[in-house]
């Protein structure tokens, strides 16, 4: 079974720009457009092998679905957010996030 990549983010574009992208190179992604969508498909999907996650979501933002994914798993989180403030990137840091991207990105 291939690799299992979830990616959240509110903005729909984004989500297909990175779907399509990484099942070019045989990788099955997950989608969520909020924190409480990520959640559950992260328990339902516990062989999840990536987390691409937003910070500004609506209802739970990006910084509690890291909180909560990091109270169980150890599972890579790579943030792609708007938010390029060093400020954000250090908290994102501090909370056990492993790459912070700021958008625009190249995929």
């Amino acid at each position: 079974m291939a690799t299992k990549i979830m990616v959240v983010d509110d903005d729909t574009r984004i989500r297909k720009l990175v779907k399509d992208f990484l099942e070019k190179d045989h990788f099955y992604v997950l989608e969520a457009s909020n924190g409480e969508e990520a959640m559950d498909l992260f328990y339902e999907n516990p062989d999840t092998a990536l987390v691409l996650l937003d910070v500004m979501m609506p209802d739970m933002d990006g910084w509690q679905v890291l909180r909560e994914i990091r109270e169980t798993s150890k599972v890579p989180i790579i943030m792609l957010t708007a938010r390029a403030d060093e400020r954000d990137e250090l908290k994102g840091f501090e909370l056990g996030v492993d790459e912070y991207i700021a958008k625009p990105f190249s995929p």
